[in-house]
């Protein structure tokens, strides 16, 4: 059998020096998540990513910069994710939107609010708001993805 990681996104949406997070049930603990999700088939990763911010919090977003490819491999399932973080920013709210099964709500917090917590979903959570606050982004066009239209 050949091994094959779970394709996932991410997006980063920061204002005034907090950050949007998902707050989600994971394995009967509540824990905090950037607005996050699997890679659908035939999605690409920008309009994943978009897909998972306005179905886990009622944002509409654009997708600005990519932070990067960030590995994790869960002690609890042995599985490992690929999860390509994005950098966006909310253009519309739509606070009537039901969001995905397993959400609690969504929390501005900032990055040491998040550590204090001690909830973030896996290290990649607080890794990917480390990287954007050091601007270690880089421009969308580092991404081709061929699509067959």
């Amino acid at each position: 059998m050949r091994w094959k990681p779970n394709t996932t996104v991410a997006t980063i949406i920061e204002n005034d020096g907090k950050f949007l997070f998902v707050e989600e049930q994971d394995s009967g603990k509540v824990v905090f998540n950037q607005p996050a999700g699997h890679l659908e088939p035939n999605e690409t990763l920008i309009n994943g990513a978009i897909r998972e911010v306005l179905e886990e919090t009622g944002h509409t977003c654009e997708i600005t910069e990519y932070l990067g490819l960030f590995t994790f491999t869960a002690s609890s399932n042995d599985t490992t994710y690929h999860r390509h973080c994005f950098v966006g920013n909310s253009i519309k709210y739509d606070p009537a939107l039901t969001l995905d099964d397993g959400i609690i709500g969504t929390r501005w917090l900032t990055l040491d609010e998040l550590v204090q917590s001690k909830q973030a979903r896996s290290p990649l959570v607080i890794k990917c708001v480390q990287n954007f606050l050091n601007q270690r982004t880089y421009p969308l066009d580092v991404i081709y993805e061929h699509t067959n239209d």
